[in-house]
């Protein structure tokens, strides 16, 4: 990756660090006192964006109870897709209060829309980016509707095959938007970092030559700071409330107390990564205690170093230990008392 994607202010490079994303999701709780409690805490916690959702259960499903639309294992299980999209829904009507509240406390917002018709709603909210989450990678439709918009375009890849990922990509670069970023997912909720198989983000990111990142659905603060030390560019993480057991995605998700340690482990992982450094500055003043060569008894003038009367020790003030056995046998060239270090004029060659 050559290029520089901006969101917002943030500049996504080789050298950057990782954009963090705060997935608010449905943990709302379908209130909007609760989800701007929210969006403040994640602010506090060091986030760089915070992220919502944009659909209707309308727009998302129709209201069936025929077999295929009820959902038979896992979280939901025993809601119809309409009853859970109904429940988990962020109201098109908090959109404007959540958006000017992100704008007054100074945090990015924006959303994944999951048709047309809700990424057109969103443009009037002037939204940084788009996410297009994994289970709408194969609508390629829509994700040239969302391309043509020419914003940076994050795509979760959970579920998808490489060639349902190709066809993905070429949908955006067909609409000549060239800012695409991919997120490597694993769509289990919750899922365990022996899922991630985070080898997968990187051949990715070599295969595509695209900034890739990490949609973590892990419980845990592993699978973030491997993916970061392997070079993702963006982290996103479903966040709530630290009292909330109840809401949709409160099982996979990450309480408040906990993701301002993730965010702080994601920017000091980075950190540790640092550059190429063979010069070594910042670690000179422990050079002083390398070994080097002593004198360790008196020698007179003419007299030969040998391995009695020269020591390898700490501190580095006397020649290399390399040099020892060269100097072994050697005459001094003067007086010299013991425990000195041993100096190049010392010695007659």
């Amino acid at each position: 990756m050559k290029k520089i994607i901006k969101i917002g202010k943030f500049a996504i490079t080789n050298n950057s660090r990782p954009f963090i994303i705060a997935e608010v999701s449905s943990n709302h709780k379908q209130n909007l006192n609760s989800a701007l409690k929210l969006i403040k805490q994640i602010k506090a916690a060091g986030a760089d964006a915070v992220k919502i959702q944009t659909y209707t259960e309308d727009s998302m499903t129709i209201n069936s109870n025929r077999p295929e639309f009820k959902i038979k294992k896992g979280l939901w299980k025993n809601f119809t897709l309409y009853q859970l999209y109904k429940k988990a829904k962020t109201p098109l009507k908090w959109h404007k209060q959540i958006f000017d509240y992100c704008k007054k406390i100074n945090i990015l917002c924006f959303s994944t829309p999951f048709d047309e018709e809700c990424s057109d709603f969103l443009e009037q909210f002037n939204v940084p980016a788009y996410k297009i989450a994994s289970f709408e990678i194969t609508d390629l439709p829509f994700i040239k509707h969302v391309a043509k918009k020419n914003k940076p375009i994050i795509i979760s890849t959970g579920m998808a095959s490489l060639k349902e990922i190709s066809e993905a990509i070429a949908a955006v670069k067909s609409v000549k938007n060239k800012n695409l970023l991919l997120l490597h997912c694993v769509s289990k909720y919750p899922a365990q970092s022996k899922d991630y198989n985070l080898k997968t983000m990187v051949e990715l990111r070599n295969r595509f030559d695209l900034p890739l990142g990490l949609s973590d659905h892990t419980e845990d603060f592993i699978t973030a700071t491997t993916a970061t030390a392997l070079g993702a560019k963006i982290i996103e993480k479903h966040v709530k409330l630290n009292d909330d057991n109840s809401s949709q995605d409160s099982k996979f998700s990450m309480k408040m107390k906990d993701f301002k340690v993730f965010c702080e482990l994601i920017k000091k992982t980075h950190v540790s990564l640092g550059h190429i450094d063979f010069e070594k500055k910042n670690q000179k003043d422990s050079i002083l205690h390398r070994r080097s060569i002593y004198v360790v008894k008196d020698i007179k003038k003419g007299e030969k170093f040998t391995k009695l009367n020269l020591k390898k020790i700490r501190p580095n003030k006397g020649l290399a230990p390399k040099l020892f056995f060269k100097i072994v046998g050697k005459k001094s060239k003067m007086n010299i008392s013991k425990n000195q270090p041993l100096k190049m004029n010392h010695i007659r060659f």
